[in-house]
């Protein structure tokens, strides 16, 4: 099903809804649309276009997330399904300094990998095992968590979500 961004009252992104969510939310006069996608919904009386951005009429305080969630399908986004070691299809998540050796669950120590690369290093560091990073694993920049909420990003979203993040997850 596709989906709806959501933004502050102040065209901050807030999160990503169904559309039948975003609809609800403009018919009761909590949220205009702002982008609108060439398809329509219809009722028995009307018909109304399908929104693909809209931003609501009040301001939402939003408490501060230093942090995206560190999981395998975030991890995944930010490394484009790609093995981070050889560059084939990842399949797993690894901890580039393992965890029996001291490494910590945090993104900086996270990468993808393909199963081969990932069980040619086991338990090992990456000098003893001859692997090589192609990047060095960083956190993921704030807005993130869309691309991993939808998988794409509509055209229409691009220049909300430019202001906090990079594109290229």
């Amino acid at each position: 099903m596709a989906k709806t961004l959501v933004l502050n009252a102040t065209y901050e992104p807030l999160c990503v809804v169904p559309i039948r969510r975003a609809v609800v939310l403009v018919l009761k006069e909590k949220a205009e649309v702002v982008h609108s996608t060439d398809q329509e919904l219809h009722s028995e009386r009307t018909s109304f276009p399908v929104p693909s951005v809209i931003r609501l009429n009040y301001f939402v305080k939003v408490p501060f997330r230093a942090r995206a969630a560190l999981n395998r399908r975030a991890v995944f986004a930010r490394d484009g399904h790609r093995c981070q070691y050889c560059g084939a299809h990842a399949e797993n998540i690894d901890h580039v300094v393992p965890r029996s050796r001291g490494g910590q669950h945090v993104w900086e120590n996270v990468v993808a990998a393909c199963r081969p690369c990932n069980t040619k290093k086991e338990d090992r560091l990456l000098t003893e095992s001859g692997l090589v990073l192609h990047k060095k694993p960083t956190a993921p920049k704030e807005l993130t968590w869309i691309i991993v909420a939808v998988g794409t990003v509509h055209p229409h979203w691009e220049q909300y979500l430019v202001h906090g993040a990079a594109l290229s997850a």
